[in-house]
């Protein structure tokens, strides 16, 4: 889920070649809702953001884990041994 606009998320995903669907929330109402949004530290400085955060969730909707300070490089395999 990104904060960004749908129109951004299309175009990332046109020029990704990525053909799942990404979601967008603007407004960050679902992004405050999973706790993901709120102040970050860089140089010194304070400010607003979204953190990278991950969820593993059921086909019931439930949360089975949680994944914080996620490394895009290294997460799919996390995901995957968690789900094996």
């Amino acid at each position: 889920m990104s904060a960004d606009s749908v129109k951004a998320q299309n175009n990332f995903c046109e020029k990704q070649g990525f053909q799942y669907p990404v979601l967008s929330d603007p407004e960050k109402t679902i992004i405050k809702t999973y706790e993901a949004w709120g102040k970050k530290k860089f140089m010194g400085k304070e400010y607003e953001g979204i953190f990278r955060y991950s969820y593993l969730i059921d086909e019931n909707g439930i949360i089975e884990k949680a994944y914080e300070k996620v490394k895009p490089k290294e997460h799919a395999q996390e995901v995957l041994a968690d789900i094996s």
